[in-house]
């Protein structure tokens, strides 16, 4: 996946603050992944929410085109989702102190030249 500790650890501290300012303004919500699972997990709502959109839709349409009887299916794939919501947020955040210290580094590269 992405290596941000190895990036974060040539990074100042100020230049570390930014990455975790960064990371809180665009960081997923862990309350909305888990509302949106609750109340559309059946559709994949909270697989829509990581950008997971090709097995949202999966998910919606086992559902929509089987007229709800896919629930049963659908109703056990959101149960192994709940599980896995705590690691796509992990991966959310890795992702974001990657490319901001990925940015930053490339911004101090560039005006060393």
């Amino acid at each position: 996946m992405y290596n941000s500790q190895y990036l974060m650890g040539q990074l100042t501290n100020e230049e570390r603050l930014l990455v975790n300012s960064e990371v809180e303004k665009r960081r997923k919500s862990a309350a909305t992944a888990y509302i949106l699972w609750v109340f559309f997990g059946f559709v994949g709502g909270h697989r829509f929410y990581f950008g997971k959109t090709g097995s949202g839709i999966a998910m919606a349409l086992i559902t929509i085109l089987t007229l709800g009887i896919g629930m049963i299916v659908t109703g056990i794939w959101a149960l192994v989702d709940v599980f896995l919501i705590s690691g796509w947020l992990r991966e959310d955040v890795e992702q974001i102190e990657y490319e901001v210290a990925q940015s930053i580094l490339a911004q101090r590269q560039a005006t060393q030249y």
